[in-house]
């Protein structure tokens, strides 16, 4: 990796010897490898002893999960909160690895409307949940630097599975709960 990082700054125009850039492409390769990392972790090794019977059936919310991650169209930053709110079934997460699975999804090359739906498919799937709710909000450097430059914008997506789609209480009760007094 460091050798096309390499190509790439004499591409642009750069001389890649020059002092301040004569580590860049260790530091970037490094760099890149960390924010991709989620490639390596399966979700499934998150949760496996993280997962315990529990007979409830309340809404559990963990909000403004703060995220990072990288579009694949520009392999920009974007950022910003993730919200998950689940109704147990019998059985609940340990709440850290919820935060955890945030991360495998986000370190990966992203579109914001996938990484949502990934959330919620492996909660639902890990837990046969009544239902799930995950809502993200970010800000796209992709926006914000380049192209349209829009300072101010915000992408919001979310994925509702089982009595969150079904449900309209269930639902608003969720959203409402997310907007929350930080």
């Amino acid at each position: 990796m460091q050798d096309l990082i390499r190509q790439l700054l004499v591409q642009l125009g750069e001389d890649p010897d020059r002092e301040g850039l004569r580590d860049t492409p260790k530091r970037m390769a490094s760099s890149l490898s960390f924010l991709t990392h989620g490639y390596q972790i399966d979700p499934a090794d998150i949760i496996k002893d993280a997962i315990f019977a529990e007979e409830c059936n309340h809404m559990v919310i963990v909000r403004n999960i703060e995220l990072y991650s990288l579009c694949e169209h520009h392999m920009l930053p974007f950022f910003g909160s993730c919200h998950i709110g689940y109704i147990p079934n019998g059985r609940v997460f340990g709440v850290s690895k919820l935060a955890r699975l945030v991360d495998c999804f986000a370190r990966r090359l992203q579109l914001q409307e996938r990484l949502t739906q990934q959330i919620a498919q492996v909660i639902r799937d890990a837990v046969q949940p009544e239902g799930v709710g995950v809502v993200i909000e970010a800000q796209h450097l992709c926006m914000m630097m380049r192209g349209v430059e829009k300072q101010h914008s915000k992408m919001v997506t979310s994925a509702m599975l089982g009595t969150f789609r079904k449900s309209a209480a269930t639902r608003n009760e969720f959203l409402e709960l997310i907007r929350g007094r930080d």
